[in-house]
């Protein structure tokens, strides 16, 4: 289990920390919805490791990651952009995520096979439609294989149907794979169609429900 505990977090010259509490089960999604500057993101980074806390643990299955840096984290993110690069094939972008180096090959097909892009691998990111850009990101985040996934407005740029079939395709690999995924959304029908445990973040607290 992923919890969030008394993490508490203040910008230069904010005079009321922000403070976050919550907990993440393994194979669900958990989503966080709230205002515009409300800290959603603030939160992001900190789970990232981008952002030091004032104080607060966050805890999985025991292990503390908050003295861990950003790279040593258990933790893959996924943006609203693909972050691909256009001039790179599928399975190269796919293969960036691989630790250090290990062997892409098989791996990389498997994974772009779990995401519905079998046989697309040599497609440079250029020829690929927005909902697949968004499936070799997620395929990218297969390859790293690690527990704690953060979307951030992951579905945002695609199309009713795609943006159907690509949260359902997330909410399927959350499940095979275990992962504690992190849904931010301004979408509530994002967060409804599959979101497990829900919490809205209001003048910097998190509030289940």
């Amino acid at each position: 289990m992923l919890r969030v505990e008394d993490l508490a977090f203040a910008y230069p010259g904010q005079v009321t920390p922000y403070h976050f509490e919550m907990e993440a089960l393994p194979g669900e999604i958990t989503a966080i919805s709230g205002a515009s500057g409300s800290g959603k993101s603030t939160l992001l980074d900190l789970l990232a490791g981008f952002l030091a806390p004032l104080s607060g643990r966050i805890d999985l299955d025991g292990r503390d990651l908050v003295p861990l840096a950003p790279e040593s984290r258990p933790v893959s993110l996924l943006l609203q952009s693909d972050n691909l690069f256009d001039h790179l094939s599928a399975a190269r972008n796919v293969a960036l995520g691989l630790p250090g180096k290990a062997p892409a090959g098989q791996t990389v097909e498997t994974a772009l096979a779990e995401v519905g892009l079998a046989g697309m691998g040599q497609q440079t990111a250029a020829t690929l439609s927005g909902g697949q850009k968004q499936r070799v990101a997620l395929a990218r985040t297969l390859v790293r294989n690690r527990p704690v996934v953060l979307l951030d407005e992951p579905f945002s740029a695609l199309d009713d149907a795609t943006r159907a079939a690509t949260r359902e395709l997330v909410k399927t690999l959350t499940m095979a794979h275990g992962w504690h995924t992190i849904l931010v959304s301004h979408h509530m029908d994002d967060i409804e169609a599959i979101a497990s445990r829900r919490y809205l973040l209001d003048e910097g607290r998190l509030a289940e429900g």
